[in-house]
């Protein structure tokens, strides 16, 4: 590692873009992300790239769309309702295979919501909000730091899978402020791109991008060929962390911002003489189903502790299969899960054991 910095963490995943190799970023304003857009109109034309404010989000989705099919790495980024305006054109990304990168720093709804943090976008971007049977890479920083981090492997896993990634933060990570590291030399992997739309001089044959089939015959086979993929990023790029987690008797799942409150649950309920560890996954697609294999059969039950209604929780349980208790903990609305109210909680599980 080399350079330390005190940034925002939207300004740390505009950083992460950039030192990654990203040449374009499109996208429109929306509270609480704007600063990453700030932040690349002022550096992007430095490294002679473009940074262009669309009319709207469904304009700066077709934009990435554009001039990711030409093989350059390509952002955009927004917070909740500004990603749902984004769907159809992610579903056109998938159908075409054309790798790009998108942020969504989650804020509260349904609707207009507010501005306060929220993880309640989670179907959305891991169940594919847009039609059609696709998937997405889901990366889910816990920190300034790993926002950088993830936000440089977010392109790597782009362009190796030809897929989009979603960096899903939350309005808490993005503008919280901490100290971030950066590398020296950038971890870049970019494999050829045969398959992008580029000038070729009639060397080759003609490159088309698109992800309309008529035939149904030839459509199921390229559904088939994708779903190859997704089956082979679930097998090897699956994330996650395990903290206290060896021979605790409780597990707490959690992700993103409520996985730091939970690391000061476990602390606190370790006084209390309760043995509390950590599930935290850091891809939410694919959700890493191997991590509760290496716990479940020491752990008397899990607890899924969400900024949402519960949406994590489904996959907790298929994960669980019923084996063990899951109990669940969440807010919504923009309000943040307290370390007491999820100690009452494991109070009551020790309780009932």
């Amino acid at each position: 590692m080399g350079q330390r910095m005190l940034m925002k963490g939207n300004e740390a995943i505009a950083e992460a873009a950039i030192r990654a190799g990203c040449v374009h970023y499109f996208g429109y304003p929306i509270t609480p992300q704007t600063e990453i857009a700030h932040y690349m109109a002022k550096k992007l034309p430095k490294v002679n790239g473009v940074f262009l404010q669309a009319e709207s989000e469904v304009a700066a989705i077709n934009m990435v769309y554009g001039a990711a099919s030409t093989g350059t790495r390509v952002m955009t980024s927004s917070s909740s309702p500004g990603i749902s305006l984004k769907q159809e054109g992610l579903s056109y990304l998938a159908g075409s295979q054309v790798p790009a990168v998108v942020v969504n720093i989650v804020r509260a709804g349904p609707g207009l919501g507010g501005i306060q943090p929220s993880q309640s976008d989670y179907f959305q971007s891991c169940k594919g909000g847009g039609h059609g049977d696709y998937r997405q890479i889901v990366l889910a920083p816990s920190s300034v730091q790993e926002l950088y981090e993830l936000t440089v492997e977010a392109f790597n896993l782009s362009d190796k899978y030809r897929i989009v990634t979603i960096i899903q933060g939350d309005g808490i990570l993005g503008q919280m402020m901490e100290v971030v590291e950066f590398r020296d030399n950038e971890p870049i992997e970019r494999p050829e791109t045969p398959w992008a739309v580029t000038g070729h001089e009639n060397k080759r044959e003609q490159n088309v991008i698109t992800s309309i089939h008529l035939n149904p015959a030839v459509l199921e086979q390229w559904n088939r060929n994708l779903q190859e993929k997704y089956r082979l990023i679930r097998e090897k790029e699956a994330r996650y962390e395990l903290y206290n987690a060896d021979d605790s008797d409780v597990i707490i799942v959690a992700y993103g911002t409520v996985a730091r409150i939970a690391k000061s649950v476990i602390e606190k309920a370790k006084e209390e003489g309760f043995n509390v560890g950590l599930l935290r996954p850091i891809t939410l697609w694919p959700f890493p189903q191997e991590a509760f294999e290496k716990v479940i059969d020491r752990a008397k039950a899990f607890l899924t502790v969400e900024m949402s209604s519960g949406q994590m929780l489904e996959d907790v349980k298929l994960s669980v299969n019923g084996r063990k208790p899951v109990y669940f903990h969440g807010r919504m609305g923009g309000m943040v899960p307290e370390r007491d109210d999820i100690l009452k909680i494991i109070r009551d599980i020790y309780a009932s054991a």
